[in-house]
C-alpha cells in the first residue's frame, strides 16, 4: 500500500510559498514586504519616540482623534504567503460558564467546546496587555497561568507570547505584570513586537479595505506558528473602538511604526471615522484556533484601561471571533452599558458585521450555538440568546 505523505501548518505554508502560491483567510488579503514600500515623504510627520521606559501606562492616553494629513496610497500590493486559516469545525460555537473562578471556568470552557489543543509544533499567545492597568485592564494572571498550565500539559514545542501595548512602553508594561518571571517559571518565551526588525513586519490590506496603506503585522510569526491562542477581556472602549474583546484584541499585533519609518498607524486608526471597520479587518491576517474571553469582571463604561466595573462571573471560550463578540456585547448589554454598544442589532454593531462581511466568523445570531454546562449557564445563555436576536 502506498504510504501518503503528510504535512503539518508550517511545512504546509513552506511548500505553498515555494510554489508561489498563497493560502489566505476568506476575505483574500494582500500583502507587500514592508521593504517594497515607498519611502515616507518629506511632508510626513517627523518620527515620534515611543514612550520612556519610566512613563505610567496607566497615565499613557492612547491618541486621541485630532487632525492629521492624509498618507499617500502604497504601491499596487501583490499577494504574499499568510498563515494558512484553521479549519474550524466549532464555528458559531461559544462555550459560556457561569463562575467567579477564573481557573476553574478556563478549564471547564475548554472542555466544554471540546477542541483539541497543539499537538505539537510552535504555539503562539496573544493575551491583552493594552496597558499594565489590573483585569479587566489587563488579562489576568489566573487566566495566563492556566492556559499556558493547559499547554504544558500537550506536546509543544515551544510557546511564544507576542504582544505590543498601546498604552505604555510595551516591554515596561510585560514588566509590571509579571510577564516575564511567569514565562521563566512556566517555560514560555515573550516577544516585545515594537522590537522586532523592520523585515519580520508586512502590510496586509484586506478585500475592499479601510486602511490608507494597509496595516503592517508580523506575519512570519503567524508563518512558524502550528497553533494560535488569544485571550481577551470584557469592555467597553472609550477612544472609538466602543468595546474591545476578541477582535480588537488583534490591534495589538500592528505596529504602531515600523522600525525606521515615521508613519503612525495607531494615529491613522484612531482618527479614522471606519476605526470599527479597520479594526475587523486585522484579523483576516490570521485564525486563532481557540480564543478563551474573560468576563469574571467587565467594564461595562470607560475602558479600556479604567472603567465602571462590574462582576459579571463569565467565561466564554470559541474559535469563531464574530460569535465570541456579539455574545461578549451581549453580556455588555445585559448589565447594561454605552448607548454606542447599545444602539441597534448586536450584528449591526460596526466591528462585529464588518467582521461578519469578511466571512470570519458566524453571520448572524442564527448561527450561534452557546454550550452550557449547568443551570446557572443555561439560564444566562437564555437571556443573551433573547438580546442577540432583539
Amino acid at each position: 500500500m502506498e504510504k501518503r505523505q503528510t504535512f503539518n501548518r508550517k511545512q504546509f505554508l513552506r511548500l505553498m510559498a515555494a510554489l508561489g502560491l498563497s493560502p489566505v483567510l476568506g476575505a483574500c488579503s494582500r500583502a507587500v514586504p514592508l521593504s517594497e514600500e515607498p519611502a515616507p515623504s518629506s511632508s510626513e510627520p517627523s518620527p515620534t519616540p515611543h514612550p520612556t521606559a519610566t512613563a505610567s501606562p496607566s497615565s499613557t492616553p492612547e491618541p486621541s482623534p485630532s487632525a492629521t494629513s492624509s498618507p499617500s496610497p502604497s504601491a499596487t500590493l501583490s499577494p504574499t504567503p499568510t498563515r494558512a486559516p484553521t479549519e474550524v469545525p466549532a464555528r458559531g460555537r461559544v462555550a459560556l460558564i457561569r463562575t467567579d473562578d477564573r481557573r476553574a471556568g478556563v478549564r471547564r470552557a475548554i472542555d466544554l467546546l471540546g477542541v483539541d489543543g497543539p499537538a505539537g509544533g510552535n504555539v503562539l499567545v496573544k493575551p491583552n496587555y493594552n496597558s499594565a492597568d489590573p483585569p479587566p485592564g489587563s488579562t489576568h494572571d489566573d487566566v495566563l497561568r492556566t492556559l499556558m498550565e493547559w499547554l504544558g500539559e500537550l506536546p509543544t514545542d515551544s510557546v511564544l507570547l507576542a504582544e505590543r501595548s498601546g498604552m505604555g512602553e510595551t516591554r515596561r508594561v510585560l514588566e509590571r505584570r509579571n510577564v516575564f518571571a511567569m514565562g521563566r517559571e512556566l517555560g514560555f518565551q515573550v516577544q516585545v513586537l515594537d522590537e522586532l526588525e523592520p523585515e519580520a513586519w508586512e502590510l496586509i490590506q484586506s478585500a475592499g479595505g479601510h486602511w490608507q496603506r494597509g496595516f503592517p503585522f508580523p506575519t512570519r510569526l503567524f508563518q512558524e506558528a502550528d497553533y494560535v491562542l488569544q485571550t481577551c477581556c470584557l469592555k467597553t472602549h472609550r477612544y472609538g473602538g466602543h468595546f474591545t474583546l476578541s477582535l480588537k484584541n488583534s490591534v495589538g499585533l500592528v505596529a504602531k511604526y515600523v522600525p525606521g519609518q515615521s508613519y503612525d498607524y495607531m494615529r491613522e486608526l484612531h482618527n479614522c471615522p471606519d476605526q470599527r471597520r479597520m479594526i475587523a479587518e486585522i484579523n483576516t491576517a490570521y485564525a486563532p484556533d481557540l480564543v478563551v474571553l474573560d468576563g469574571v469582571e467587565a467594564f461595562v463604561n470607560g475602558g479600556p484601561a479604567q472603567g465602571e466595573r462590574v462582576q459579571s462571573n463569565v467565561i466564554l471560550a470559541g474559535s469563531d471571533r464574530v460569535a465570541l463578540d456579539a455574545v461578549g456585547v451581549a453580556i455588555l448589554r445585559h448589565f447594561g452599558t454605552t448607548p454606542a454598544v447599545s444602539q441597534g442589532r448586536v450584528f449591526d454593531q460596526e466591528q462585529i458585521r464588518r467582521a461578519a462581511d469578511l466571512g470570519l466568523g458566524a453571520s448572524g445570531p442564527e448561527e450561534i450555538d452557546i454550550l452550557t454546562d449547568d443551570e446557572a449557564g443555561g439560564t444566562f445563555a437564555d437571556d443573551l440568546r433573547q438580546i442577540l436576536t432583539a
